[in-house]
């Protein structure tokens, strides 16, 4: 951990990558399977640091690629072990068989993930590119926009995943060196307060128990693979209750606000909104507040859970609001970008006929988006210079 000590004894300055391998300490899995990848590798390290100096317990297993990682995470979970790991980029997209067989299993496993563009051509920097390629991969995802949010999100999530009603695994995603890799003030609990709220592993179904009958990895064909599909899905929409229930009562301790959505500056004047995602929610917000500062109407609304998409909060959330401009920090080839389609969505399943919405896609690669790049989204609204497809941002021409 970081010894840059702030104002209490509580806050400390960390990267994204050390808030997450702090929060992991104090939930001690049993298992973290591991392999090195850019940025995400400082998560591993830190973790492996706090293993050697002897101050947890957990087994961490070294394997060979990503793809046994996910393996390892699966049969250690399967056993009975309270199980997470990390990755990026392409060791993500190297784990997507097993991926689709964690959560088809129903285990609770829960992944950090650092945002890296995908190749070709390689780039080591940041966009959503990885995680949105296995959106639909069956686990749940959580985008931070700080450390801070990385930190408490680690603690939500292994309760979330381990809910009876939902067994699910969830990914906690922080962009890639923009979060993982910069200090920044973070509240952290207490051990004993920590460990208190995500509480002993409680997954009833695991193969050493004392269960009968238990199956993993079984064939199943037509008459009854479709049922066990669809009791996912029923356990997407059971997880988002239990979501709120825990963010909740994570925000009794913490005092700070979990919500699926953020609002930031949004009032009943507020005529235009960026929506978006993840570190990208900081620059906007710097803008809103100089805008607003002179009498603008102007507003932010940062998606923290993508999956499951929060179709109602965010429909309430514009219902009053005119104009929305969404920012993705990835392609959906041959479509419209993953977060811009499901606030469309958002729109069509409310009925909302007189808004006016563009989609923008920024930052691939790792490229900055800056703050004059926000404001001239906001005059794009303010002054209806809407378009149809999709607008580029701080792109060079060629």
């Amino acid at each position: 951990m970081s010894n840059y000590l702030h104002n209490t004894e509580n806050t400390i300055a960390l990267t994204g990558a050390e808030a997450a391998a702090e929060a992991m300490r104090q939930i001690e899995p049993g298992v973290v399977p591991v392999y090195p990848i850019t940025p995400q590798t400082p998560i591993i390290e830190e973790f492996a640091n706090y293993a050697a100096k002897g101050e947890i317990k957990t087994e961490i297993i070294t394997a060979e690629s990503e793809h046994s990682v996910m393996s390892a995470a699966i049969g250690a979970a399967a056993s009975g072990s309270r199980t997470m790991t990390a990755t990026s980029s392409v060791g993500l997209a190297l784990m997507y068989e097993m991926l689709n067989i964690a959560s088809g299993m129903r285990l609770p496993i829960v992944m950090n993930v650092a945002n890296r563009a995908l190749s070709s051509p390689i780039n080591i920097h940041c966009d959503h590119s990885d995680t949105m390629g296995v959106r639909d991969s069956g686990w749940l995802q959580i985008y931070c926009e700080s450390a801070q949010e990385v930190y408490d999100f680690n603690l939500l999530s292994v309760r979330l995943a381990e809910q009876p009603e939902v067994s699910l695994p969830v990914m906690v995603m922080q962009d890639g060196f923009v979060t993982s890799h910069l200090l920044e003030k973070t509240e952290i609990l207490s051990d004993d307060i920590a460990k208190n709220f995500v509480g002993d592993y409680g997954y009833p179904n695991y193969l050493l128990g004392e269960n009968k009958g238990l199956t993993f990895g079984a064939l199943m064909l037509p008459e009854y693979f479709f049922e066990t599909k669809v009791a996912q899905s029923q356990a997407f929409e059971k997880s988002k209750l239990s979501y709120k229930e825990l963010a909740l009562a994570l925000e009794r301790i913490t005092r700070r606000n979990y919500a699926e959505i953020e609002l930031f500056d949004i009032n009943e004047k507020t005529e235009s909104v960026i929506i978006t995602m993840s570190s990208a929610a900081g620059t906007v917000k710097e803008v809103v507040k100089k805008i607003n500062k002179k009498d603008g109407k102007v507003g932010l609304i940062k998606v923290r859970l993508f999956r499951p998409f929060p179709y109602a909060e965010l429909g309430e959330a514009i219902k009053n609001i005119p104009n929305i401009a969404v920012l993705d920090r990835t392609f959906s080839f041959g479509s419209f970008p993953p977060l811009y389609s499901e606030v469309v969505q958002t729109l069509n399943q409310n009925h909302f006929k007189d808004k006016k919405i563009q989609s923008y896609i920024f930052g691939l690669g790792g490229r900055d988006l800056r703050e004059k790049d926000i404001n001239n989204v906001f005059v794009d609204m303010i002054e209806n210079k809407f378009t149809p497809g999709i607008k580029f941002l701080n792109t060079k021409k060629y």
